[in-house]
């Protein structure tokens, strides 16, 4: 007997994909038949979507909340819909777009709007994915200008280091002597060692 299976993707672990669930509940998908990744639109290298795909036999339906949740690639969209409607030969119902439903008028007009339809939303899936990444680069680069730090902050001097930097500078005692009595490996030493050096003399510099 045919199968109900429901393909539910957000792009972050962060995101919230109730709204998706919701909506498969209402269509009547049992929830072992929901598969869910979360994980980019760019491609289709999914664990979730995988399994769903071997899972599915000859006449089996299913549901997506919109064409996006499918992917964000336009040719890779295409080649997902025929794989899953030509080779799988499986029903596809995009609860956003009610044209987008391969149950109904399977004539020639039927079939040239649907991949009409299919085309525009690959489009538009695709592009609104270029216009994220443009707004998070333009985010980013704005946050740097205004002094936004990325990434863990640094961890902080230990003790004695302004001493064992100022014995080495002054040729007292060896960088790996003064690595040993900060604890850090040499490199690490010789790395932060330049940076304080430099923060020291900006610090002067100011004051004068």
């Amino acid at each position: 007997m045919p199968k109900t299976y429901g393909y539910v993707r957000v792009s972050t672990k962060e995101q919230n994909e109730d709204r998706q669930i919701i909506a498969m509940q209402e269509a009547n998908v049992p929830e072992k038949n929901i598969y869910l990744d979360k994980q980019s639109g760019k491609d289709f290298d999914r664990p979730q979507y995988k399994k769903l795909v071997k899972k599915l036999r000859k006449d089996d339906l299913l549901y997506i909340k919109s064409i996006d949740r499918l992917g964000r690639n336009y040719e890779e969209i295409q080649n997902q819909w025929r794989i899953l409607t030509k080779e799988k030969c499986i029903d596809i119902v995009v609860l956003d777009m009610p044209l987008l439903d391969t149950r109904r008028d399977k004539n020639l007009i039927g079939t040239f709007v649907a991949d009409l339809v299919l085309q525009i939303l690959s489009f538009v899936a695709e592009n609104e994915r270029t216009n994220i990444r443009q707004r998070q680069a333009e985010g980013i680069a704005a946050a740097k200008i205004k002094g936004v730090r990325f990434g863990r902050p640094p961890m902080p001097l230990p003790d004695g280091f302004d001493k064992a930097c100022s014995e080495w500078k002054s040729g007292r005692i060896s960088c790996t002597q003064a690595a040993k009595n900060c604890r850090m490996p040499v490199s690490t030493f010789r790395y932060k060692a330049n940076i304080y050096e430099k923060s020291q003399y900006n610090q002067t510099d100011e004051k004068v």
